[in-house]
C-alpha cells in the first residue's frame, strides 16, 4: 500500500513539532535536532518538516512504496506518461536509507517515490532532481528537489523513486 508524503520547510522546529503533534493527536516518529516526521495512518500520510528555512514552504511531495517492486511500477508509469524520472539507489536522506526517485509534474512541483529500506544516523545531502550529481552527491544523495544552505530536503526516507 502507498503513502503520500509532504515536506515541509519550516523557520522553527519546536514550535511546528507542537502544532503538528497537536493537529495530528501525536508525537513524531522520528524527531531530530533539525527534522521531524509522522507516520499517520489516518490519513495514511508520511508528513516530514525540516528546520532552518528562510521562507516557509511545502518542499516536494511524493508517494512512500513498501517494496522495490512498487517502485519500479510507479517509475515505469511514469516514464509512459513521458516523465524522466532520476533515480537515486541506496540514498541517505532524513536519518533513513533506500531508494527513490525524482520527477517534477508540467506544473514545476518536485515529486519524489521512495521505498525506505534502514536507518542513518546523518541527515543525507541534498541533490536537485534535475541538475548532475558528483560522484559524491551521488554516493550520499539525499531526497531535497530545493537549493538550500543545509541539508534540507526530503523525505520519509525511503527507496527509490
Amino acid at each position: 500500500m502507498n503513502r503520500f508524503h509532504v515536506h515541509v520547510h519550516v523557520k522553527e522546529l519546536d514550535s511546528s513539532v507542537r502544532f503538528y503533534s497537536t493537529l495530528f493527536g501525536q508525537e513524531p516518529a522520528v524527531l531530530k535536532a533539525d527534522y521531524a516526521k509522522w507516520m499517520l495512518e489516518d490519513p495514511r500520510v508520511n508528513f516530514a518538516i525540516t528546520s532552518g528555512a528562510t521562507n516557509s514552504a511545502i518542499d516536494h511531495m511524493g508517494l512512500q512504496v513498501e517494496s522495490s517492486d512498487e517502485l519500479g511500477a510507479i517509475a515505469n508509469r511514469l516514464r509512459k506518461a513521458g516523465e524522466s524520472v532520476r533515480e537515486q539507489i541506496n540514498a541517505t536522506c532524513c536519518y533513513a536509507k533506500g531508494d527513490k526517485g525524482w520527477v517534477t509534474d508540467p506544473n514545476g512541483i518536485s515529486w519524489e517515490t521512495f521505498h525506505t529500506f534502514g536507518e542513518s544516523t546523518i541527515y543525507g545531502s541534498d541533490v536537485r532532481p534535475n541538475e548532475p550529481m558528483t560522484e559524491a552527491q551521488e554516493a550520499t544523495s539525499c531526497c531535497s528537489p530545493a537549493l538550500s544552505t543545509k541539508s534540507m530536503a526530503c523525505c520519509g526516507a525511503s527507496k527509490t523513486e
